[in-house]
Parts: C-alpha cells; structure tokens; sequence
C-alpha cells in the first residue's frame, strides 16, 4: 500500500478527481439539466475580474448584469450549435476544447521527486548535463587582407620575437585580445568552430601557431585548462528536476490518454468499399 502512495500516477489521479469536483461545485449544477443555465459564483467572479483586468476597475452593478446577460447569450447559442453538430466538423472547434483538456493534464503538478530520484535520471542522462571544457588563452592576430603575401612569413617572425619574451603587436580587430574560463561554446561563438578545435589540443607551455580562423592567423599562449567532466547533482540539480517533471508530467499526460482511448473504438472507412475496419 505504501508503494502505491509513493506512485507519481496516484498522485495524478487524485488531483485530476480533485480538480473535477472543484470544477463542478463552482460550476454550481451547471449541467445538471441541458435546458437550465446556472449562473455560478464562480462563474459571475470570473466575468468580474476579467472585466477589471480590462479596465482597471470594477464593474457597476449594471455593468455585472450586462456581463452575465452576454455570458448566457453565448452559453445559448454554443448549446444550440453542439445540438446542431456544429462542433464536430470544425477544426479549430476540435483543436481548441482538446488544448483545454491537455492543458487541464498538464496543470497537475507531478510530486517533487526525492534526491533519489533526481541522482537516478543525472546517472540516466550524464551527457546532458556535462560541464564543457573551459580556456585561458591570449593571442596575437595577423589579418591577410593587411598582410597580404608576408602573411606567413610575418606569422613566424612575431612567433619567434613571442618566444624569445618580446611584444608583438598584432592588427587589429573586434576580437577579445584574451578570455579567461571561457566555455567552448564561447570561444566558438568568438572565433568559430576551427579555432576552438584547434586550442582543444595545445600544451600549456608558450605561445604556439599559427592557429586559422575564419578572421585570419593567430598566435596563442594557452595559460590554463579545465578539461570537460560531468556534473555532479549539486551542480547540476535545478535542470535536473525541471526536465525530471517535465518527463513526469508527459507520462502521466500520456497515461492519461491511453486510459480514455480504451473506451473508444475507431474505426475507419475504407475508401474502396465505403465500409468501416478497426484502427490499431
């Protein structure tokens, strides 16, 4: 019994029971006769603070009256159109009352998982959550639309004025002259995908190069590496839980859904012989 309790899929269920009770006692009997309209408390509560969300204020009594005499006008015409069926061949109709029902399912708040649970789906999903490798580096840049034919030749003497501890100074350019910790992502995002891959590989020991970008040559002193490692719960705890519910929260939307499907037969007409088989 104790198990049961503990089951995300219980707890679904009984907020989904909970909730259409607390629909129909503010709907007050609303449906309890397809020819009486009740105009609920709830009902006349919600026309009243849509009203002053509109205009910031509350309504006059007149105004309350004018309110749930269109309310009923509507509720009028939208009984007499689902007793002419003309629900069933609109799509938007259809899209719109099934949104509701889904977005009634995704409303109920799966129960927070235990520090368990949550260590369970990190081990499940490590690579979702991996912490990139990060880079301290500075660089000299040589830009070819300046340096021309010398380009290369330009990249070797100021490597060789670097390492022998001399100031190069580069062209120059909208690019940082250095990052700390950056993530690869930023690096990429900076210098693009083949320089990125290129510093993945270089000693912390000197300037090297020339390194290629999409900008042109660079000459790189790598000065520090944190190589890429998987995050730990602490780290990594709030998107953990977050994409722990959402999960939850699509199983039991899913669950939901095969539970009212098996009180459904489908069937559907062969276009040869007009006649109906079975849906799987």
């Amino acid at each position: 019994m104790r198990g049961i309790l503990r089951e995300p899929l219980f707890h679904f269920f009984i907020l989904g029971l909970a909730l259409f009770l607390l629909y129909g006692w503010l709907q007050g009997g609303l449906l309890s006769s397809p020819n009486e309209i009740v105009v609920s408390r709830g009902q006349v509560l919600g026309l009243q603070m849509q009203f002053e969300r509109a205009w910031q204020r509350p309504p006059t009594e007149k105004e309350i009256q004018s309110l749930v005499d269109n309310w009923v006008r509507e509720e009028i015409f939208f009984r007499e159109g689902v007793a002419m069926g003309l629900d069933r061949d609109d799509p938007i109709v259809r899209r719109r009352i099934g949104q509701k029902v889904e977005f009634i399912i995704e409303g109920m708040t799966p129960a927070a998982p235990t520090q368990q649970e949550l260590q369970a789906w990190l081990d499940a999903h490590p690579e979702k959550y991996a912490i990139e490798p990060r880079f301290s580096f500075r660089h000299v840049y040589l830009d070819p639309s300046r340096r021309g034919d010398r380009l290369q030749a330009d990249a070797g003497e100021a490597l060789r004025r670097l390492r022998a501890g001399k100031t190069v100074d580069g062209d120059s350019t909208m690019l940082p002259s250095m990052l700390e910790s950056a993530r690869r992502f930023d690096v990429e995002r900076n210098f693009g995908g083949d320089f990125a891959k290129a510093i993945e590989s270089l000693p912390v020991d000197g300037w090297h190069g020339p390194i290629h970008s999409e900008f042109g040559l660079h000459l790189v002193e790598l000065t520090a590496r944190e190589p890429g490692r998987n995050a730990n719960l602490v780290e990594a705890r709030a998107a953990v839980e977050r994409d722990l519910l959402h999960a939850r929260a699509e199983d039991a939307s899913e669950a939901y859904y095969k539970q009212l499907r098996a009180n459904y037969t489908v069937r559907m007409e062969s276009a040869e012989s007009g006649g109906a088989r079975a849906a799987e």
